[in-house]
This record gives C-alpha cells, structure tokens and sequence, in this order.
C-alpha cells in the first residue's frame, strides 16, 4: 500500500459525518500536491481548498514590510474568516461553504463557493495550519518537513517568476519566509502536535517519522 493510499484510509476511517484534514508545512514543501493525490483514493467526497484562497489584502500582509517574518506568520492570512466561512460551516454540515475569500494577485475579494456532500472531507492546504488558532479545527493534521535548503530549491523553480531572478527570490526567502516558518515552529511546535509526519525532502520516497498509533 503506497503512502497516499494509507493517508486516504485514514482520512475515511474518521467516524465522523464531515471531516477537516490539515495538509501543513513549509513553503514548497508539496502540501497541495500531496492533498490532490489523496482525495482521488477516498472513498467519500472530498474538497480541496488552500490557505491561499484566504490571504489579507496587501496592506495588511505587507505593514511590518515586505521582508519581515513577524508579518509573514502574523499578518498573511485571515484566519477569523476562513473559520467563520469554511472551517465551521464545514464542520457544521453546510450543504455550500465559501471555498476561496481573495484572490492576492489581484489584491481583491472574490467568492467561490463549494457544494458539499454531507459525508465529505475537506483536505485543506497551507502554511501553519496547526497553530492555536486553527488546531481545534481539524480531525486529522499532516504535517511535511523539509530542510530549508530543499525549500530554497523547489521555491527557485517554481516562484522565480515571481521574483524576477533568483537572486531576488533567495532573499526573501532567506528575510522573510525561512525566518517565518521558524517563528511558526517555535509558537506552535507543528511536529509534535501533527498526527502524522513525514519527511518529504524527496517527494518520489516520503519517510513516515510519526503515524497515529492506534492505525
């Protein structure tokens, strides 16, 4: 049995009519990518959504500066709406839930809305998911540890874009992110709260470091 195949046992075998899985981890880590091949081998619903979908706007993400790590943990997300849209009306049973709030490329609020079967799960994805705001909120928390230098790695392939160069990509990363996700681990300690986790520095042959015992 492959490691996404016991993954999505998992996630069915939760006795519960709606369930919430966390996919966590640093940036690049493969979170979404990991969370979109689990839900094809459930055997119930499920909806993928993102933490991306849920940013502040750009004045709010950006008013420590844009190289600060303090703002990056603090200040990125909404997390107050995304619990009072998706997480509890989820959890509630709510036949549609508001999947994704802002679009922060284009820096505005949107509204995507999301049927929901009354037996789904919600594989939700994104950058510290298990901190004491959000942990109540989930059934299951998957966490994926990767060094910072494979974070740098992948993040120069798929974000250089973004930055025009890689130069420009390393020092953010190097300012802002990396130093966010140490404050994160250090605030919330996401390896030793996450049911499962694994090391996904190579994400051909995922290493199981933690699973629940009882499974």
């Amino acid at each position: 049995m492959t490691l996404v195949e016991r993954l999505a046992g998992l996630i069915d075998a939760v006795a519960s009519d709606r369930v919430l899985v966390a996919f966590d981890g640093p940036d690049a880590a493969g979170k979404t990518t990991l969370a979109r091949a689990v839900a094809d081998h459930l055997s119930r619903p499920a909806v993928c959504a993102s933490l991306d979908g849920w940013h502040n706007p750009r004045d709010v993400r950006l008013q420590r500066g844009d190289e600060s790590p303090e703002g990056y943990y603090q200040d990125s997300f909404d997390l107050d709406a995304l619990v009072r849209d998706l997480l509890a009306p989820f959890r509630d049973g709510a036949p549609n839930v508001r999947a994704v709030r802002f679009d922060y490329r284009a820096d505005e609020a949107v509204q995507v809305e999301q049927q929901v079967g009354p037996d789904a799960a919600l594989l939700f994805d994104g950058v510290f998911l298990l901190r004491s705001e959000l942990l109540a909120s989930w059934d299951l928390g998957v966490y994926l540890h990767v060094p910072e230098q494979v974070t740098l790695s992948r993040a120069a392939v798929r974000d250089r874009h973004l930055f025009g160069d890689e130069a420009a990509l390393r020092r953010r990363y190097q300012r802002r992110y990396l130093p966010g996700q140490a404050l994160y681990r250090e605030d919330a300690s996401p390896l030793e709260v996450a049911d499962v986790v694994l090391d996904n520095s190579d994400w051909r042959n995922p290493v199981v470091l933690r699973w629940p015992s009882d499974v």
